[in-house]
């Protein structure tokens, strides 16, 4: 599951305030909250599933799904005469067992949340037996249930929304599709399966395995079956039902399609076109073929995370790329490979229990850099690594969390950096430290062991020792089974009438000390000699013999340790190592190195050479960090700057520049910022936006009004922030549709600006109408949000209604403010 992490890192950094959890803090949270020290086992398995076969249709009006449902099982291993599934929130109308084509109806107790059953007899593991169940789910009646875990979600089923289609479909992780039938529930159950769909003929389906009929019906509708011969986890269950045009590609002979609303059918091909391609790249890496009947991929409306890898047919939101202006501006997506790599990890081989999600979290989310190496360099895969790095290190209270974590509050608190962007570093590191060799032999072993099978991280470590041949105790120990990761302070001295170059790291965190091997690299005269170490302690010196002072000593020259370090390099240092080391952190450490220091030489050259450094990553950075201010870069800069405005092949680097030119507010810019608004980049074009408001506010809104009807992405954004920062009454209303809209992929980053807003707009109503969104949010995010921020915002609107003298807004502040703190 792709989970939509970086709308809810923005909205962390957003809101959450005072968020820094220490060792002692966290120990506060756990014993004030018991239910984080419950052991989270593994589901006991009494009951078997075999087969699940389903027959569904909809009531569009009342929401509600009509299902009949032949569940086939067998006991796992000791004799029972009893059933347990979990079915939420349903009407039962009738159980029984199936005996010869003949149901005899059995006796079951029903509590809204599982369904107990009394089976005719005493089964023995050697037999199967079918359950028939008729049975009527209504999603939208559930209780005291969060918004995402409904499991089945009817969209604009009345058909009252305008430019909203109707369409259906489910999210089943975590253990969410148990409202739309009766089931084991549980990520360690496998099953084959047949759903017939049956729907108005004018819509198309879309569910797991392969479409093996369709037969017309009598009153309009169509029913169509779809058959999944290989067995896969419950929560990977998915349908979907819509007006959808389908783009039909292939792999090996194997269909790939796409299915798209029809305005965007036209762009399936540069959406989704490099999927066979990434299907085929997989296969050979891991030696395992993709393995099942058909691979599709479906983008819906008002979809709650992102996206979702149900086996054989992924569920992405709208938020992704959706035309060719906006694919223009993209540099490295990773939605499409991390929710393919997942049908190898999470649905061929499955975590036996969320307390692993790991397997299958961990793994998609590495598996983004494989590719990006491949189709794009190492330069985007590793800055693509290190920035989910930054994710995770920048989350405070992250440390405190186990990658393999047995406990926890509920399923969804594992669904975050540790799981995801820790859990990928550690792997980048095991790759690393093992040799791609090996890791890949590893992973191999690991999926063909445990093929259509459910695994633990252990699983995953016999199959690494079993590859490379040696112990990874340590490693498991140190990375999945304990918390945290180092903090590392590096010096360096150098006796020249020794020839000896010492190195000393200090591991300066508290709790654990870390073993870490790394290389180190030492330059000197122009050459270079890598050594291997390792660190095993608190603090370790290491002294190396070399015939002259270094040029540079690189520690953790693979730039693949976990960590955040204070590195005590020289500016001269910094510079040998911008121009000599080769890898994208090399350079981007150089960079970061110089951004205080501009007044310095050596600072200089790297910001002034980097403006053209080969990767485009780097160029924008470099962009941002610049200090116009020092007449020296700002000299020295600006005919870069203006070659990579107008010239650079990459719109993000084009946009930078073009921002870094507005921030100087000069007026002899406007002609470059009013070409620039011609551009075929939403991203040039809202970099030309804002960079012209700075200059002319009101001649930017009157421009921004007209760039409303073609605008996503950046241009939205910037479109946002001139109505939020200049605007008045007429500009409300966009950017109220804006926030309001739960699917904007704008929505968190504006949420200041749009408080700011709320709190200088003129008329009262509007006010009132920010003032009741921002409320909104905590009950939104629960999940995710503070409210502490969101009360300073609501206080800064009242403080700004004060001076208005709007009575009435002032009051609902209050009552807002204290509705938020009555339900902490």
């Amino acid at each position: 599951m792709n989970q939509k992490v970086a709308t809810i890192f923005i909205l962390a950094n957003l809101l959450i305030v005072g968020g820094i959890l220490t060792m002692a803090k966290a120990q506060q949270v756990a014993l004030a909250n018991p239910v984080l020290n419950i052991y989270r086992a593994t589901p006991t398995k009494i009951n078997d599933l075999v087969h699940t076969e389903l027959d569904v249709r909809f009531d569009f009006k009342k929401r509600y799904l009509y299902g009949k449902e032949w569940v086939t099982l067998k006991p796992h291993f000791y004799p029972t005469d009893s059933l347990r599934l979990d079915a939420k929130g349903m009407n039962i109308n009738t159980i029984s067992v199936v005996k010869k084509d003949k149901r005899i109806a059995l006796q079951f107790t029903y509590d809204s949340l599982s369904l107990n059953i009394k089976l005719d007899r005493i089964y023995q593991n050697t037999e199967t037996y079918t359950i028939y169940i008729d049975y009527t789910a209504k999603p939208n009646e559930l209780k005291n249930i969060y918004d995402d875990s409904r499991g089945l979600y009817f969209i604009n089923p009345d058909g009252t929304e305008k430019d909203k289609p109707i369409q259906i479909w489910t999210q089943g992780e975590p253990e969410n599709n148990s409202t739309w039938f009766p089931t084991i529930d549980k990520p360690n159950q496998k099953t084959t399966s047949e759903i017939s769909i049956t729907v108005p003929s004018k819509y198309v389906t879309l569910s797991n395995g392969s479409l093996t009929k369709q037969k017309d019906n009598a009153d309009g509708t169509r029913t169509d079956i779809w058959k999944m011969d290989l067995p896969h986890s419950p929560y990977l269950f998915m349908m979907a039902v819509g007006d959808f045009k389908i783009y039909k590609d292939n792999w090996n002979g194997k269909e790939v399609s796409y299915y798209l609303e029809p305005q965007y059918a036209p762009f399936a091909k540069d959406i989704f076109g490099a999927t066979p391609e990434a299907i085929d790249f997989f296969s050979k890496l891991l030696g395992v073929n993709f393995p099942w009947s058909k691979y599709a991929q479906i983008r819906v409306r008002d979809y709650y995370n992102g996206a979702m890898e149900n086996t054989t047919a992924t569920v992405f939101g709208e938020d992704g790329k959706s035309s060719k202006k906006e694919l223009a501006d993209k540099n490295y997506e990773s939605g499409i490979i991390h929710e393919l790599f997942h049908q190898w990890f999470g649905d061929y081989v499955t975590a036996e229990s969320w307390s692993n999600l790991t397997l299958n979290e961990s793994f998609a989310n590495f598996g983004e850099i494989p590719w990006a190496e491949y189709k794009f360099g190492k330069d985007v895969a590793d800055e693509h690594l290190f920035q989910g790095m930054q994710q995770y290190l920048g989350n405070e209270d992250a440390w405190t969390k186990n990658l393999v974590r047995f406990q926890y509050e509920q399923e969804w608190d594992l669904f975050d950096a540790v799981t995801y962007q820790k859990g990928a570093s550690i792997l980048a590191m095991l790759r690393n430290y093992l040799g791609y060799e090996a890791f890949y032999k590893g992973l191999n072993l690991y999926l063909q062991n445990n093929a259509f099978k459910n695994a633990e991280a252990q699983q995953l470590r016999l199959a690494m020792e079993d590859a490379a041949g040696i112990d990874l105790n340590w490693f498991f120990n140190q990375w999945f089974y304990s918390a945290g990761h180092p903090i590392m302070n590096i010096s360096y001295k150098w006796n020249e009438g020794a020839k000896t170059q010492t190195i000393f790291i200090r591991q300066t965190q508290d709790g654990n000390v870390f073993i870490l091997p790394m290389a180190i690299d030492i330059y000197v005269n122009g050459k270079v000699e890598r050594h291997d170490i390792w660190m095993r302690n608190k603090a370790d010196t290491f002294n190396f013999q070399v015939t002259s002072k270094p040029n540079l000593v690189n520690v953790d020259a693979d730039k693949i340790l976990l960590t955040k370090k204070t590195d005590n390099k020289t500016m001269d240092e910094y510079s040998f190592q911008y121009f000599n080391a080769p890898l994208f952190l090399d350079r981007y450490e150089a960079i970061e190195a110089s951004k205080e220091k501009q007044t310095e030489t050596f600072a200089q050259k790297i910001l002034i050479a980097a403006l053209n450094d080969k990767y485009y990553g780097l160029r924008s950075k470099t962009i941002n960090a610049l200090n116009m201010e020092n007449m020296t870069m700002r000299n020295a800069s600006l005919p870069i700057l203006i070659s990579l405005a107008q010239n650079d092949k990459n719109n993000t680097v084009r946009a930078d520049a073009i921002t870094t030119f507005g921030k100087l507010k000069d007026s002899s810019n406007i002609n470059l910022f009013k070409q620039a608004l011609k551009s075929e980049s939403y991203a040039i074009q809202g970099a030309s936006l804002n960079a012209l408001a700075l200059l002319n506010p009101n001649e930017a809104l009157t421009l921004a009004k007209k760039l409303e009807i073609d605008s996503k992405g950046k241009l939205t954004e910037a479109i946002i922030n001139v109505y939020a920062t200049y605007g008045h009454n007429e500009q409300w209303a966009y950017v109220y549709h804006q926030y309001a809209d739960d699917n904007s992929p704008n929505k968190y980053s504006f949420t200041v600006a749009f408080a700011d807003f709320a709190g200088r707009v003129e008329n009262p109503q509007y006010a009132q109408q920010g003032i009741v969104a921002l409320k909104e949010l905590i009950t939104k995010l629960k999940r995710f949000a503070s409210s502490k921020k969101i009360i300073e915002l609501l206080n800064q609107i009242k403080a700004q209604r004060v001076q208005l003298n709007d009575n009435a807004s002032i009051a609902l502040v209050d009552k807002a403010i204290m509705e938020i703190q009555t339900a902490q």
